[in-house]
């Protein structure tokens, strides 16, 4: 039970404000007084933010590759259902169904999101724009794939998100896009793979993280509305890698 509500919560502070408050989350932001260094001390629930040594995002500066290389298996055939503005990144919920296989493991896509600047880091290397792809399986453990963008042409899919992106935080409007989180994954699926956290409070860890290496392209322009919008950056600093090892697949 208590896994089941640490889940919980982690992914609600990650899709609803408003919901993390009824978890019994503290305010938390990204400026002022609530910026991600003192995270770990605003509540007890947030202690991992500070004290835990597997924590997210990083910077992928070296790895060992798997001989075994396996693609990621990704079965993303479903719509978008709403995006939601939380004040903390504009969220596409998605419709269920949508799965990550890994490990033998079967992994359902919750929701996606959006950071600016980008969160993780390859080889020192910030991009404007990271998607975060946050699945659950059935026991409430939790795998992430990212995907970064870089400067460059205008991307129409993420064209559809932004024209129903909502202004203003607690704001949501419908969005039905067949296919959408399938389109924002690029072709060549090369990745890193780590174990890490949430990058957001409670900085829950045991969180399989993987980092496609092929970025996709977002405007100058786009990039600036979702800054706009958000009002200030929406990214946490690189956390330590310490003793982990990062595989390259």
């Amino acid at each position: 039970m208590k896994r089941t509500l640490s889940v919980l919560a982690a992914i609600t502070l990650m899709g609803s404000a408003a919901l993390a408050n009824e978890h019994g989350g503290s305010h938390w932001g990204y400026t002022g007084h609530n910026t991600p260094e003192t995270w770990g001390h605003l509540s007890e629930k947030y202690h991992s933010c500070s004290d835990g040594l597997n924590q997210s995002p990083i910077n992928i500066t070296h790895s060992v590759t798997d001989p075994d290389h396996a693609p990621l298996n990704l079965d993303y055939k479903k719509g978008s259902k709403e995006v939601v503005n939380n004040g903390h990144t504009i969220q596409v919920n998605v419709e269920p169904g949508d799965k990550l296989v890994v490990d033998g493991d079967t992994f359902e896509l919750k929701q996606f999101h959006f950071h600016s600047p980008s969160e993780n880091r390859i080889n020192g290397k910030a991009f404007p724009l990271e998607a975060h792809f946050v699945h659950l399986d059935k026991d409430g453990n939790i795998a992430v794939v990212a995907v970064m963008f870089e400067e460059g042409a205008g991307n129409k899919d993420l064209a559809k998100i932004w024209a129903k992106m909502p202004e203003k935080a607690g704001e949501k409007h419908t969005l039905k896009i067949a296919d959408i989180a399938a389109k924002l994954i690029p072709e060549k699926q090369h990745y890193y793979r780590f174990n890490g956290s949430l990058t957001t409070p409670p900085c829950t860890e045991g969180v399989r993280w993987f980092v496609l290496e092929k970025p996709l392209t977002i405007s100058k322009a786009q990039v600036e509305k979702f800054q706009k919008v958000m009002g200030h950056p929406n990214n946490r600093p690189v956390q330590p890698i310490d003793a982990r090892v990062i595989v390259e697949e």
